[in-house]
């Protein structure tokens, strides 16, 4: 199996240890676990900016007062 060692400063370390202990995980799993929850993230914000994408006209016609409008007016020089 693959393995990877990973260098931190003390500070570094004594943060990443911390918020394993404070998500009640071993320092191996936290250390495992964040490439795939960012992974994880990064999908989930790449799908709701394409949700909205994709429903920002239906957004715009229920809440027309909204600003700015996606149709990019409301930035025209004064």
């Amino acid at each position: 199996m693959p393995a990877l060692n990973v260098t931190f400063t003390d500070e570094e370390f004594e943060d990443v240890r911390a918020a394993a202990a404070a998500e009640g995980k071993s320092l191996k799993q936290y250390v495992h676990d964040l490439p795939l929850r960012e992974r994880q993230r990064t999908v989930f914000v790449r799908y709701a900016a394409s949700f909205g994408d994709q429903h920002r006209a239906e957004f715009d016609e229920a809440f027309p007062d909204e600003v700015p409008p996606s149709a990019g007016h409301g930035t025209e020089a004064a």
